[in-house]
């Protein structure tokens, strides 16, 4: 049987540099099958539209919208932070939402707030940091490996797709499917990080999920509890994550707050 040439409507929006294709799947017209050669090429930067990823928002009965994602290389993901937050401008922007909403994720359920580019995120709760030599492992929807370089010249000279395929690709994480990596550097006002993203296999210009665990590492080292509220910087932008820290390594409300905008809309053939 031929493949039958089929056109789709897309969108593509950034979060802080992380950027996304968009499509509208609530009536289930995406090819999912086969789909891994098409999500790579509409993610190629030079073939296809260009992207970190491609999400899918579809219906749930229980919830305004479904997100489904996958990655670049064409492998559907954990949790990715930026991405939720831009499929909520995309739910706004073609009216099935207004300023709040609550969505299925493949880490579970998340709500989401809404002002004009602004999207506030509520992430897993988080609990256990493991110390792995003189770095971090953390879980917040997704895995994220965290080292803390000696200055921030350190970090900006780093060779982060060298470093970071090697850790991900290591003994420890490479038989378990990998792990993000993320470095970083303790400044006075802020968080300074980079990413290497799996699944991407090079360096993104933001990781909602890191900036996340990014922040709950450094309220664990601080040894602080109560609400709190950390800025990371990553190269695309800077955000914040919110949370409430109940212990050592136990966080609630863990909300990612940052700027999620549209690139512009196409149509794609499939």
């Amino acid at each position: 049987m031929g493949h039958t040439v089929g056109y789709m409507k897309f969108v593509k929006y950034q979060g802080a540099g992380n950027d996304f294709v968009l499509i509208d799947n609530r009536k289930g017209d995406f090819p999912v099958i086969g789909s891994k050669n098409e999500i790579q090429k509409i993610c190629n930067r030079h073939f296809g539209i260009g992207a970190d990823g491609l999400i899918l928002l579809e219906t749930d009965s229980k919830y305004d919208f479904k997100m489904v994602y996958y990655n670049s290389d064409g492998r559907e993901s954990t949790m990715c932070g930026n991405g939720g937050r831009c499929i909520v401008a995309f739910a706004r922007d073609i009216g099935l939402i207004v300023n709040a909403c609550r969505f299925l994720a493949i880490d579970g359920t998340h709500e989401a707030l809404i002002r004009k580019d602004w999207v506030e995120l509520k992430m897993i709760d988080v609990s256990g940091i493991t110390r792995i030599g003189k770095d971090f492992f953390i879980e917040t929807g997704s895995p994220h490996y965290i080292r803390i370089m000696n200055s921030i010249t350190e970090l900006e000279q780093l060779d982060v797709r060298t470093t970071g395929a090697a850790i991900r690709n290591g003994d420890i994480f490479g038989p378990r499917g990998g792990t993000n990596v993320n470095f970083i550097s303790f400044e006075k006002d802020h968080i300074a990080m980079r990413t290497f993203e799996r699944g991407v296999e090079d360096e993104t210009l933001a990781c909602g999920t890191g900036v996340t665990a990014v922040a709950i590492l450094a309220a664990h080292l601080a040894k602080s509890t109560g609400n709190q509220m950390s800025k990371v910087k990553t190269l695309g932008a800077e955000l914040e994550v919110s949370y409430e820290q109940l212990s050592d390594s136990k966080f609630t409300q863990v909300w990612l707050k940052g700027p999620a905008k549209k690139v512009f809309e196409g149509v794609i053939e499939l």
